[in-house]
C-alpha cells in the first residue's frame, strides 16, 4: 500500500488535540540563502496538511494552537544525554530521526519514523527499541528511500580501488608533463571489475541496488540471503549462497546489508554483531576489498585489522556514526573501534561518518515527506504504513511502501496497471510469442530466412518488453 502523499487537502484533527512531533535529524541538506541546511520543502509539506512548523524546541504546551500536529525541528540534538532532556520526560507524542540515535530513555507515547530502512537507532522503550517489539507506540521506516543512493555509494567506494589505476599520480605526472606513454604506460597495468567476483550479504532493498549495479560492470555476483529469497536471487540471475562463510569464497569484494537484527535484551548485544568475522575475510580472495556502509557493529573489527596485517583484505570502506562530546571532547558510536586501525592501516581505510546513505538530499526530503505521511496517517486514521515490529491494538496496518522499482513486486503493482498498460504487454508478449513459435517450428538449417525478415523485429520486442516491466516496476522477487 501506498502511504497518504497528497498536500492538497488539510488532515482533519480534532479540534480539541494537539499533537506534538519532534525532528532530530535534517529534512533539508541543500544549502539555503542563510547558509544553513534548508528545511522548507519538508516545512511547506507540512502545512499544506495543515501542520505547523517550529524551528524551536517545544515550550508550554498549553499554548500551542489546538486542532493541530505541531513539528519542533531540532537538527542539532547529538549526545544521549542532550536526547534524554530534551525527550525523556515525553513531551513528544511522536518522532522523526534518520541517523541519530534515540536512548531507551527516550518516550514517544504515539510513534516514531526512522527514514532510512533500518531501525536500530530507533532505540526508545517506547516502541521496544529497533526491534520494534513489545511497546506500545507504533516503530514505522521508509524503506528504500535511500536504497540507490547507498548502493551508488558503495559503487564508489569499489571504484576507488578497481580497478587500481592510480589516477591520482597519473594525473600530477601528466599535469607537469612528466610522463611518456609509449614508454612508462606499460608500468601502470590494471584488472577491470568485469569478471571479478562480488559477495553481497543481504537481499534487501540496497543489496539488491548493489547487486543490480554489480551486474552493469559485468561483475559475478553472489548473494547470501535468507533461503525463501533462493528462487528470486537465481531468477534475477544471481548466484545464491545459503552460508554466510561459502558466499565469501573467492570474492575480490564483499558488501554487506543485512543491518543489526534483533537487540539482545540482557546483553545489549545485535544479533549481526561481528558476522563478517576472521572465517569470512579468509574466504575472500588475497587483496580484496570490504565494504560496510550498512552498520559499524557488523565487521569483527580485530579480525579486519588481522586480514588487513595479512594482505587478505586490500582496502576496507566503512560508513559508521562519529559522535563527539562537545564539552568533553570524548568520540562514541560505532565508527570508535576502526579508529584503532587508522595508525597501522590509514592508506588501506576510507572511513566515513555514516555519510553514504544520508548525504543525498532528495532522499532525505523525501523521506521526510513519507514520514510525515505516515505520521498523520496514525494519527487521523490509526493506520500504519511500513511497520517495523508489532503493530499495537487499535492500529490498521496497511502494508509496506517502497519508492517506483525499489523493492519486490506485489499485487498492488498488477492492480495499478491501466487497460492501455495490459494491452500493450499482451501485444508484445503475443507478437513475440509467434516469431519464437515460427522459429521453434523451422528447422535450425531453414532458420535464415525468418532471422532476415524478423530478427531486428524481434530484438526490438524484446527490449520493448525488458523497458515496459521495468516502467511498470514489475521486476523483481513477488512479495
Amino acid at each position: 500500500m501506498i502511504a497518504n502523499t497528497s498536500i492538497q487537502a488539510v488532515e482533519p484533527i480534532d479540534p480539541q488535540s494537539v499533537y506534538t512531533v519532534l525532528i532530530c535529524d535534517l529534512v533539508g541538506l541543500r544549502f539555503g540563502p542563510d547558509g544553513k541546511p534548508d528545511p522548507s520543502e519538508v516545512r511547506a509539506h507540512i502545512e499544506a496538511k495543515g501542520g505547523r512548523f517550529h524551528a524551536a524546541a517545544l515550550g508550554d504546551k498549553a499554548r500551542l494552537e489546538r486542532g493541530r500536529v505541531h513539528f519542533f525541528y531540532q537538527p542539532d540534538l547529538s549526545t544521549r544525554e542532550e536526547l534524554i532532556e530534551a525527550a525523556g520526560d515525553g513531551r513528544y507524542d511522536a518522532v522523526i530521526a534518520a541517523a541519530t540515535f534515540l536512548p531507551a530513555e527516550t518516550v514517544f507515547p504515539l510513534a516514531g519514523v526512522r527514514i532510512g530502512a533500518g531501525t536500530g537507532n530507533m532505540g526508545s522503550r517506547s516502541w521496544g527499541g529497533g526491534s520494534g517489539e513489545g511497546g506500545t507506540a507504533v516503530l514505522m521506516n521508509t524503506p528504500g528511500i535511500n536504497s540507490r543512493a547507498t548502493a551508488q555509494m558503495v559503487m564508489k567506494a569499489i571504484l576507488n580501488v578497481l580497478p587500481d589505476l592510480p589516477v591520482d599520480r597519473l594525473h600530477e605526472r601528466v599535469a607537469r608533463g612528466a610522463f611518456d606513454t609509449g614508454r612508462e604506460l606499460r608500468d601502470f597495468s590494471t584488472e577491470k571489475l568485469e569478471g571479478k567476483t562480488i559477495a553481497i550479504i543481504g537481499y534487501g532493498n540496497i543489496g539488491r541496488e548493489v547487486a543490480k549495479l554489480a551486474r552493469a560492470f559485468g561483475m559475478r555476483v553472489v548473494i547470501h540471503a535468507r533461503p525463501r529469497h533462493r528462487d528470486w536471487v537465481e531468477a534475477e540471475g544471481f548466484a545464491f549462497a545459503p552460508d554466510l562463510v561459502d558466499s565469501a569464497e573467492g570474492a575480490d569484494v564483499l558488501s554487506v546489508h543485512v543491518g543489526l537484527g534483533k537487540q539482545d535484551a540482557q546483553t545489549g548485544r545485535y544479533a549481526n554483531a561481528g558476522i563478517i568475522g576472521a572465517e569470512v575475510l579468509s574466504r575472500m580472495n588475497k587483496g580484496a576489498v570490504l565494504v560496510n556502509y550498512d552498520r559499524g557493529e557488523l565487521v569483527d573489527v580485530a579480525a579486519l585489522g588481522d586480514a588487513l596485517d595479512a594482505g587478505r583484505v586490500r582496502h576496507a570502506a566503512i560508513d559508521a556514526d562519529l559522535f563527539k562530546d562537545a564539552s568533553t571532547g570524548r568520540l562514541s558510536g560505532p565508527m570508535l573501534p576502526y579508529l584503532d586501525l587508522v595508525e597501522r592501516h590509514g592508506e588501506k581505510l576510507e572511513l566515513l561518518p555514516h555519510a553514504a546513505a544520508d548525504t543525498d538530499h532528495p532522499s532525505r526530503v523525501a523521506g521526510a515527506k513519507q514520514a510525515v505521511d505516515q505520521l498523520f496517517d496514525v494519527i487521523c486514521r490509526k493506520s500504519v504504513t511500513n511497520a517495523k515490529g508489532t503493530v499495537p491494538p487499535g492500529y490498521l496496518s496497511r502494508g509496506t511502501t517502497t519508492p517506483p522499482g525499489i523493492g519486490p513486486v506485489t499485487a498492488d503493482h498488477f492492480l495499478k496497471l491501466t487497460a492501455n498498460d495490459c494491452s500493450e504487454l499482451a501485444d508484445v508478449c503475443d507478437r513475440q510469442s509467434r516469431l519464437w513459435k515460427a522459429l521453434a517450428d523451422t528447422p535450425t538449417n531453414e532458420r535464415g530466412k525468418i532471422v532476415a525478415e524478423h530478427g531486428e523485429e524481434l530484438v526490438r520486442l524484446i527490449d520493448r518488453f525488458c523497458l515496459l516491466a521495468e516502467s511498470l516496476n514489475l521486476r523483481g522477487p513477488y512479495q
